[in-house]
């Protein structure tokens, strides 16, 4: 068993009508209390229940301080309170204080969450739901495609995923900048909205099933929490192994789309992982990064294509597959590369003439245990790179050909119609041991 913390930190969650939401033991620690550490708006609320001589500290902008500020209290042996907001377990202060002191100095007074009461208003049941928070630095409005580092990053991957989140906004990411993000990635007529401002003040007021339409278009007040619910149901989307024809391609010629069953094998040497950083280089059509963002739904693929057309195809094709971990950008390769974080795993459909330059700068940045996949359909290309990959140390690599044969109609039977054949060649660098 435990042993118990003579003096420890005591953790507080507090709602904004101040001593209100205090239970009787959480009201003592706090007037008895010789260090309180809390936020500005939070101190200001509570300061008529803090003992004379009680030393105040505001953690706004500061909670690197935290941590020093409690273990200088204990060393003092004087009691030491921290005041959060609502649960401080969830997207709190404790789990934070719980890695920088540990776990073992702390009492944890749990409160309400903001995003229940939120539900309570509504009548929105919440144990299935996701919890996300948008606390983040504003990377300003949200664009189809925008990468990892975007404040609403986890929302929009969220919203694919579940039909019932619970948001923690910001002063940058509010509710109507959410409801923007829904309209932009086409899931505008697939939830509702409540936003609950205020919580437990005054001038408290909700807002339910609004459209995101509405939503965008309108202001709040600061002090909020989102709720969004699915009204339509989730599309059960093919995860591998699409047709073809599911792709936009270049018309009245169709082309620059990695076939069907090069696809399929290209992507299972790719050894995607459910987390994995993916490169797509000439991407065409978008047909093989897509189907990787959809078998790597907490990764993200970046992809780049130099040709207009194509890029634009691919644009089509992106807005139609019900993704956001998936950025594509105009350009050629190598170009722009070295923007992108390391990846797990890269295909390569299109080179730009750049073959062995581009070879060697993948591998250069290939995360442990990454792979190389490129596809090709001339002897020369498949000539450059092997000769590339031969003159590299410490790499390891295999061609496997691909030639399938596809049933085409003649007469009132069927004849076998031979697609071109396709060299596969995948790059490895070898482990090293010690």
């Amino acid at each position: 068993m435990q042993a118990k913390d003579p003096n420890p930190c005591r953790v507080i969650g507090v709602l904004d009508d101040g001593i209100a939401s205090l239970s009787p033991t959480a009201l003592a620690l706090l007037r008895n209390a010789d260090i309180i550490i809390g936020g500005t708006r939070t101190l200001a609320l509570l300061a008529r229940e803090f003992k004379a001589g009680a030393q105040r500290h505001d953690l706004t902008g500061k909670l690197k301080d935290v941590p020093e500020w409690v273990r200088a209290a204990r060393a003092d042996h004087l009691s030491c309170v921290v005041l959060a907001t609502g649960d401080p377990l969830c997207h709190g202060i404790a789990p934070y204080l719980a890695q920088h002191l540990c776990v073992e100095v702390l009492d944890i007074l749990p409160n309400l969450s903001t995003l229940q009461l939120a539900c309570a208003r509504i009548g929105l049941a919440w144990q299935d739901a996701r919890i996300v928070s948008v606390h983040a630095r504003d990377a300003g409005e949200w664009q189809r495609g925008s990468p990892p580092g975007h404040g609403l990053y986890a929302l929009a991957q969220a919203a694919r995923q579940h039909a019932r989140l619970l948001v923690l906004t910001s002063p940058d990411n509010t509710p109507d900048r959410i409801a923007r993000m829904l309209l932009a990635e086409g899931m505008g007529d697939d939830f509702l909205m409540a936003v609950a401002e205020n919580l437990l003040q005054p001038e408290e007021r909700v807002l339910a099933e609004l459209t995101p339409q509405q939503a965008a278009a309108m202001r709040f007040a600061a002090l909020n929490v989102v709720l969004l619910w699915r009204v339509t149901p989730s599309a059960r989307a093919v995860r591998f192994g699409l047709a073809d024809a599911e792709f936009v391609q270049r018309q009245p010629e169709k082309g620059l789309i990695t076939k069907q069953e090069v696809r399929a094998v290209s992507l299972a040497r790719l050894q995607l992982r459910a987390d994995s950083v993916v490169w797509d280089i000439g991407a065409g059509s978008g047909s093989v990064g897509l189907e990787a963002a959809r078998l790597c739904p907490q990764g993200h693929v970046y992809a780049i294509e130099k040709n207009d057309a194509d890029y634009a195809i691919a644009g089509q094709n992106h807005a139609a597959f019900g993704v956001s971990n998936y950025s594509l950008f105009l350009g050629k390769a190598p170009d722009q590369l070295d923007t992108w974080p390391d990846p797990d795993a890269v295909f390569v459909g299109g080179s730009g003439g750049e073959l062995a330059r581009l070879i060697g700068t993948i591998l250069n940045r290939l995360l442990p245990n990454g792979t190389l996949v490129m596809n090709f359909v001339t002897l020369e290309n498949l000539a450059t790179a092997t000769a590339t990959l031969q003159a590299l140390d410490g790499v390891s690599w295999d061609v496997l050909q691909l030639q399938a044969a596809r049933s085409k109609p003649i007469l009132d039977m069927h004849r076998m119609a031979a697609e071109n054949p396709v060299w596969i060649v995948c790059a490895r660098r070898k482990a090293h041991h010690d």
